[in-house]
């Protein structure tokens, strides 16, 4: 909520007989409308503490500045300082290489025995001082996560042909070292294992790497590289086994192990805050198959970023470079804490660009080494009952920004004056105040504390048994109301009045009782109203059509019509049927009121119908409601029509196909004809010997004859 301004009033006449001495403390411009003639108004300030200039010197490394300030605020009025960051070129950096050795991961582990060296050298190239750590993980030892077979859990590789070393939840194989060597002789005699189910005990693994002295985390630049090929199991997995109770998020390494079975598997947030805790970015290296599931998780864990992993791993030393990049490119400034009555907002000034809105954090993108800053602004609710500190740091960096707050909500006022005539003699008068003597109450101071029992009947509101309505106190008869509460019997609430934007009738009048009393020219519920009328359409000479009323410089539109400029009709067929039906009865009482019902000459389809009636619904010249209606065209018998145009359809459309048919078979006995016509024209009769006929041979014999002679 955003608050006024506050002063204070050191005026002793300034209230009203009912108003409690809280009132006194309001806005400087609403005390002086009130003819207030003593008005304090303490000033907040910032001061820094520690400011010791930004310094790339390894053994002084200066980052963010200042270091420490002190704020002394005033309730509502926001209070801006500027803070620094330069990134110190080559700060010393601490990885910590976390690897799954679940049995799918055989591969990568032989590819990171002889990657140690790669990996420092290719860090060598953003700083002078590297260290390396290794560690591993699997899952927790229990049923489903791991067999419980005897054989199995001595050698759970899925065939029997491999070795795998028995399962485990989270192990420190090599501290924090320089030493190349070192960290390839520990990776080498690691060997690979197994569990039952796909996802690990990554989230585990995470949380003890971080939280654990043994690792060795220097104050350097912490980066941890998580690489694995499977899923993860979070808070709630570890009751298939059993396990209820939640991670307290503290370190269980014994002899560099981690047992893992007695708490169950932490949860995101909590991951997230102990990596925060700590500054320790977070690199997910990650096949691709689980790529997206990773990327989510990594949206939820600030100053991490996620990387797809070949099956081998081969490619882990330049996904650490590109990762490491991206991470040291993004600046991301937060307070730790949040303290009631405070609010802290930010605005980044990057790359000669500065943010438009006011933000929960400051972020900076696409940075390297160059400077930036941020705007930081601290606006008080509420009076704090004692200095509260909270620190601003950048995410991942260790240095940090100490700021310690204080509210001003007293004002230094005239000197005391003891047993004033203002006070009847019987208190003393600080800052326009009576605090009365031992014996006596009131505004003045006016009463005898002995009666005041029976006065008390006098603020109780129709025999009420609570006083001024539980909103103030009762002295000498007369409701004292507390806060922004008024009335004889504190009934009234002066506060409760609608806001805009946090402000209380927009600024533009007065709450009395739950109501805003607006300033000249200015309406509405909370007075966010200007009268003019130019945003008003005016059609038919009239605002609104006549239809509507200019609210807030625009149209709103009475029930049934719409438009900016309230010119149509909502649902108009419907909504004006009454008014037609009772005008073709001739009984109308109420249906057409201002509305205008005008026939049409001859037939007509028009927009709406009414058994055999159409009409039409809009406004006329003057803005009315002008209904128009006609007869709709008389229709004949259209099942009789379809019936016939059917038949009709079917017997000529069988004729045809006969005349069709008939002229397509005499063309056809025609064209034969003459075909055969044409036959015999051409035909030919030729005589001629054939060789291979032979004719018939008569002989005859003479009976008379005889051969012999």
């Amino acid at each position: 909520m955003h608050l006024l301004p506050r002063a204070a009033s050191g005026s002793p006449d300034f209230l009203e007989k009912q108003e409690s001495d809280g009132r006194r403390c309001d806005s400087a411009q609403f005390l002086k409308e009130r003819n207030c003639k003593k008005v304090y108004e303490p000033t907040p300030s910032t001061l820094p503490m520690k400011n010791n200039e930004l310094n790339h010197d390894l053994k002084n490394v200066v980052q963010l500045k200042p270091q420490s300030l002190r704020a002394e605020l005033r309730l509502g009025v926001p209070q801006d300082f500027e803070v620094e960051f330069r990134r110190a070129e080559g700060y010393p950096i601490d990885l910590y290489y976390l690897m799954d050795l679940s049995y799918s991961m055989k591969d990568d582990l032989e590819m990171i025995k002889s990657l140690g060296q790669d990996i420092l050298n290719t860090l060598l190239k953003h700083t002078k001082t590297v260290r390396i750590g290794f560690g591993s993980f699997v899952d927790k030892v229990k049923l489903p996560y791991v067999s419980q077979v005897k054989a199995k859990r001595n050698n759970p590789c899925p065939t029997r042909t491999d070795t795998c070393q028995p399962a485990f939840t989270f192990r420190n194989i090599l501290n924090l070292t320089s030493d190349a060597e070192k960290f390839k002789k520990e990776v080498s005699k690691q060997k690979i294992s197994g569990n039952l189910d796909s996802p690990e005990a990554g989230l585990d693994a995470i949380m003890q790497a971080a939280v654990c002295e043994e690792i060795g985390w220097g104050n350097e630049t912490r980066i941890l590289v998580y690489t694995s090929d499977d899923t993860f199991h979070m808070a709630g997995d570890g009751r298939l086994a059993g396990i209820f109770t939640p991670h307290d998020g503290k370190c269980h390494l014994k002899s560099d192990s981690y047992d893992g079975t007695l708490f169950d598997y932490p949860s995101v947030g909590q991951l997230s805050q102990v990596l925060q805790d700590n500054n320790i970015q977070l690199i997910f290296a990650v096949t691709e198959n689980i790529f997206p599931a990773y990327q989510a998780l990594s949206a939820l864990i600030p100053q991490s970023v996620v990387g797809v992993l070949k099956n081998d791993s081969s490619n882990v030393v330049q996904l650490i470079s590109e990762a490491y990049g991206n991470l040291s490119s993004t600046l991301l400034l937060e307070h730790n804490i949040r303290v009631p009555g405070l609010n802290v907002s930010y605005q980044s000034h990057c790359g000669g660009s500065t943010s438009s809105a006011w933000q929960h954090r400051g972020e900076c993108t696409g940075i390297r080494d160059q400077k930036v800053s941020f705007t930081v602004r601290l606006n008080a609710s509420e009076c704090l009952s004692e200095p509260k500190v909270f620190e601003i740091q950048v995410k991942g960096i260790n240095e940090r920004l100490k700021v310690n707050v204080t509210t001003k909500c007293d004002c230094d006022c005239d000197q005391k004056e003891y047993n004033s005539k203002y006070c009847s003699g019987n208190g003393t008068l600080e800052c326009g105040v009576c605090r009365c003597n031992e014996g006596y109450l009131g505004k003045r101071c006016q009463c005898d504390s002995t009666s005041d029992t029976a006065m008390r009947t006098f603020c109780r509101s129709n025999n009420s048994s609570q006083e001024c309505s539980g909103r103030g106190l009762c002295e000498c008869g007369e409701c004292v109301c507390t806060k922004t509460f008024s009335g004889q019997y504190c009934e009234c609430d002066d506060s409760s009045c609608s806001r805009l934007n946090g402000v209380i009738c927009n600024d533009k009048g007065m709450c009395k009782c739950g109501k805003c009393q607006c300033e000249k020219n200015y309406t509405g519920p909370d007075c966010e109203c200007h009268n003019i009328t130019v945003g008003c359409p005016l059609r038919y000479g009239k605002l609104c059509s006549g239809h509507g009323e200019c609210t807030c410089n625009y149209c709103t539109c009475n029930h049934g019509f719409l438009g900016n400029d309230c010119a149509e009709i909502s649902n108009p067929c419907q909504n004006y049927l009454p008014c037609l039906a009772c005008t073709l009865s001739g009984n109308c009482t109420n249906e057409c009121d201002s509305v205008r019902v005008s026939p049409k000459e001859s037939f007509h389809v028009l927009g709406c119908r009414y058994n055999s009636i159409s009409y039409d619904v809009g406004l006329d010249h003057e803005g009315k409601v002008l209904i128009t209606y006609a007869e709709l065209p008389r229709s004949v018998d259209k099942t009789k029509v379809i019936i016939g145009s059917s038949v009709s359809g079917i017997i000529f459309i069988g004729i045809l196909i006969i005349i069709i048919y008939k002229i397509l078979l005499e063309l056809y006995d025609r064209r034969e004809y003459n075909n055969f016509l044409r036959a015999q024209e051409n035909t030919k009769w030729e005589g001629g010997n054939n060789p291979l006929y032979k004719g018939a041979t008569t002989t005859v014999l003479n009976p008379l004859h005889s051969q012999d002679n």
